[in-house]
């Protein structure tokens, strides 16, 4: 069995999860306009990526606190990630909630294999 932690202690903590989290979607959303624009700028992707990190790593440090509801967190981590993605590739609005969608959508399924194959490899027997 193995635990997960709801937010991370220590700053070093907080700017690792920041970190993996960005490149993380930094990937997904280049993934995400790749898929929907064709041929893009990766460096666009790694501008659009810390947006939605960051609200997510502040959201779950601060949500006990605060009493912040997290869903109000997820919401504004969409629509920054919206935003960005309306400013950087310079697309209507439509199309940039378009986009927003897809990143939205290969996000939760790359990171639900990520975390199925991190689950299986850690609690494999020895």
């Amino acid at each position: 069995m193995f635990l997960l932690q709801a937010a991370p202690e220590g700053p070093l903590a907080v700017a690792g999860t920041f970190a993996s989290f960005a490149i993380f979607l930094s990937v997904t959303a280049h993934i995400a306009a790749r898929n929907v624009l064709g041929d893009v700028p990766i460096r666009n992707a790694f501008v659009v990526g810390p947006v939605p990190a960051a609200v997510s790593v502040l959201v779950a440090t601060f949500a006990a606190e605060t009493q912040l509801p997290i869903f109000l967190g997820v919401v504004a981590a969409i629509v920054l990630d919206g935003v960005a993605i309306r400013a950087l590739y310079d697309e209507s609005t439509r199309m940039s909630a378009y986009i927003t969608f897809i990143h939205v959508v290969v996000s939760v399924i790359l990171g639900t294999i990520v975390f199925g194959v991190w689950a299986l490899a850690i609690t494999a027997p020895g």
